[in-house]
């Protein structure tokens, strides 16, 4: 007999066709039959050792989450709730050009520093592997969700290359090509790039097309953080476009948003740029996350020279009071390139975390408020905070715009990623929201996808992206990674207020045929394991 059957259940599939009401059969962690009502009429229905009454919910693939920085929160968290709650059953980390492997010793700690605010330190994390195999090794010994992996450029560059605002020699690009490689061998599905944070920043268009090459060669693709999401959004997301065709490797645009008020009402120019692209024969997909305030770490924010030499770097030029003087005018007056070419507004940079308790106080203010609070301009709290805190604030950017958010989620090649930072006292609500606030936002207020579409964009299109054979449909042999979902409840619990407040109306949540979210109820389960990229 049968592990499972999941009763009476409308079937939402993952390929944007019309729901269906069946019965699903699991056993042995896959689906073994559906049995569609019009089929069971008269007949005998299926059983199992197990029966679940899904009447009045939607079954669907588990959702996949294309844009993820649980890279030690998977490690540190066992219950991982943030995301399984969700009905998140497979994470892409690896993200922005800045993880965990490949890496040797001084690389790793120049890694850990550059990202604390997005991952905190690591201090609780043992840190037992060094490459790309042996990270997802690491993952394989049970997690919560599922996880796959990008070779992140920033963290290559660093190894190869160093923290230097230079052109890497013919030996060092060799080196980096090879490491690309090997990553791809071991199991990566492609390669990242934070083209604003150094020190993926410093790579010239030839040096990041000659990677590509090679991820090409192993069917993966490539997910750049582009070089700008101000002024000159568009040419840089033309420049990804023109750099993947000529490297002829699948181009994925990471949190594909048009923010700053240099692009209100803008998506459209966008739109038109890919779908020209895509036209002509390009292999472009994109993601988002429904919401229009950004979130990175406020050292993100400094120029590109400031961060030369890595974090200890920048503390030395925070600390130089003249030096500080240039960073502040970059900043304030020119629009540095870390803020995306446009001058900083401190009233839209709220911090949302901080690594040293003492600081707490800043957490939930924007830049401005405290600084008015304290009596001093924006710039000295900002870098009076990002010294105590040696470059570890997190930060919301209230930069972005409801029209752009919903054109662009209505693309033919969008999909859903988070961008979810877990760290900080009062982090984004993206990391807890993103995929319910899809359905019972966008699908079921206002209309802006249909439930049909809004999964196909969460399941099987993503799946696709990362050639995963038997995953992100409710097919007949395919894993059982699924949700169970209340169309007409499905809600982000999680606000700016209260970030970390989970959904409702999720009440399962498989992976591999195993409940991690059953009633509403995180179980013990940790059914997660590392997913490699599937042979050409």
């Amino acid at each position: 007999m049968e592990d499972l059957v999941v009763r009476d259940a409308d079937v939402v599939d993952g390929s944007g066709a019309d729901s269906y009401r069946a019965d699903v059969v699991i056993d042995g962690g896959r689906i073994v039959s559906i049995v569609k009502e019009a089929a069971a009429a008269g007949c005998q229905r299926p059983k199992a050792v197990r029966e679940l009454d899904a009447e009045g919910l939607v079954l669907a693939p588990g959702f996949i989450d294309m844009h993820a920085h649980s890279d030690l929160a998977l490690l540190r968290d066992p219950d991982h709730s943030a995301k399984a709650a969700q009905g998140v059953t497979l994470e892409v980390l690896g993200q922005d050009g800045l993880s965990y492997a490949p890496v040797d010793d001084a690389t790793l700690e120049g890694v850990r520093r550059a990202v604390t605010g997005w991952n905190g330190h690591g201090d609780d994390i043992d840190f037992d592997w060094r490459s790309v195999g042996e990270y997802l090794d690491r993952l394989d010994r049970g997690i919560a969700v599922n996880a796959a992996y990008l070779i992140p450029q920033g963290t290559l560059r660093a190894l190869v290359v160093g923290w230097t605002d230079r052109p890497a020699t013919d030996r060092e690009l060799d080196r980096m090509r090879q490491l690309v490689a090997e990553g791809m061998e071991q199991g990566a599905v492609g390669l990242s790039s934070g083209l604003t944070y150094t020190p993926g920043m410093y790579a010239p268009d030839t040096e990041l097309t000659e990677l590509c090459r090679v991820v090409a060669r192993y069917g993966g693709y490539y997910c750049p953080h582009h070089r700008s999401y101000g002024a000159g959004a568009l040419e840089a997301y033309a420049e990804m476009v023109a750099l993947t065709r000529e490297a002829g490797c699948a181009l994925h645009l990471a949190h594909a948003t048009m923010n700053f008020g240099v692009n209100e009402g803008r998506a459209p120019e966008l739109v038109a740029l890919l779908d020209e692209a895509l036209d002509a024969g390009a292999d472009i997909t994109l993601d988002t996350y429904p919401y229009t305030a950004g979130c990175t770490t406020l050292a993100a924010l400094l120029p590109s020279w400031a961060g030369e030499g890595g974090p200890a770097e920048i503390l030395r030029r925070l600390a130089d009071d003249e030096t500080a003087e240039r960073v502040r005018h970059d900043l304030e007056v020119t629009g540095s390139d870390g803020c995306h070419g446009v001058p900083v507004d401190w009233e839209t940079i709220e911090i949302s975390g901080v690594t040293d308790p003492a600081l707490g106080d800043f957490v939930g203010r924007t830049v401005a408020r405290s600084a008015a609070l304290r009596g001093e301009s924006p710039w000295q709290t900002a870098r009076a905070l990002l010294l105590a805190d040696r470059l570890g604030p997190a930060i919301l950017q209230h930069v972005g715009h409801e029209d752009n958010v919903r054109t662009i989620m209505r693309h033919r090649v969008h999909t859903g990623g988070s961008d979810g930072i877990l760290q900080g006292a009062k982090p984004h609500p993206r990391a807890y929201g993103t995929f319910p606030r899809y359905l019972g936002e966008y699908v079921r207020e206002a209309g802006v996808l249909s439930l049909e579409e809004c999964v196909a964009h969460l399941t099987g299109r993503p799946a696709a992206r990362l050639r995963l054979p038997d995953r992100g449909l409710v097919r007949e042999g395919y894993r059982a990674d699924l949700v169970l979902f209340d169309p007409a409840t499905v809600a982000a619990g999680a606000t700016y207020d209260h970030p970390r407040a989970l959904p409702t109306g999720i009440p399962h949540v498989l992976i591999d045929g195993r409940f991690v979210i059953e009633d509403g109820r995180r179980t013990d389960v940790l059914a997660g394991r590392a997913v490699r990229r599937s042979p050409m």
